[in-house]
């Protein structure tokens, strides 16, 4: 028997293409969420990495993501249900504040964004991950989804989104195989649901279990 005791929280990762419904399917989870978006590097930084042949910054490229804070944070949740987390502006490519992010007395807790495939693995080797999920739901409707709401939120220029969105429609299927290939599970939004709902039981599950053991003599 381990001499640790089982940490009060883990975490689902939930990934997919930008505009795949994310955060829609977080959000009908009724769990807890931590944005991995705000996680993105600023946009004055020197390590940014541009589009291949252009001046735009790649902002769909893992290296314009700090995934170093961003695992901390998650195992922060995991182990005290408390961090700190920055908040950053999209629009202005840049970290504007910082907040705190508490998940209370919940077993279970998403961490949502197009890079949290590129977690999985570290997650893992820290016990801290229940499971991890990429969204798929085809290009088109993506590509759709995803240009609509960046224009709604006035997150970049209208041809920045329309070049962006034309590359990542082109791409989208090879982005969903590189996050299944780094141990997400392809899934459309009902199953993801329907996943995250079964964790959540067997989260509560597991706690309770813990809880009468640790009290029995």
């Amino acid at each position: 028997m381990s001499s640790q005791s089982p940490l009060p929280a883990r975490v689902v990762l939930l990934c997919g293409p930008s505009g795949s419904g994310k955060s829609l399917v977080a959000a009908r989870s009724g769990l807890p969420v931590l944005r991995l978006d705000d996680f993105y590097k600023e946009g004055d930084d020197p390590t940014l990495p541009l589009v291949a042949g252009s001046s735009d910054i790649d902002w769909d490229h893992p290296g314009s993501w700090d995934a170093d804070i961003a695992v901390a944070a998650i195992e922060r949740l995991c182990r005290s249900r408390r961090t700190p987390v920055p908040v950053y502006d999209i629009s202005l490519s840049a970290r504007t504040g910082e907040t705190t992010v508490d998940i209370g007395g919940t077993p279970l807790f998403i961490a949502e964004g197009v890079f949290a495939a590129e977690i999985v693995e570290r997650c893992r080797e820290r016990g801290l991950l229940a499971d991890a999920l990429c969204l798929s739901r085809g290009p088109v409707r993506t590509f759709r989804r995803r240009f609509l709401r960046d224009l709604r939120e006035g997150r970049k220029s209208v041809p920045f989104l329309l070049r962006r969105g034309w590359r990542l429609m082109r791409l989208e299927r090879s982005i969903v195989a590189r996050q299944t290939a780094l141990g997400a599970y392809a899934c459309d939004r009902d199953e993801a649901l329907g996943r995250l709902a079964k964790a959540a039981v067997a989260g509560r599950s597991a706690t309770g279990s813990s809880t009468s053991a640790g009290t029995a003599v």
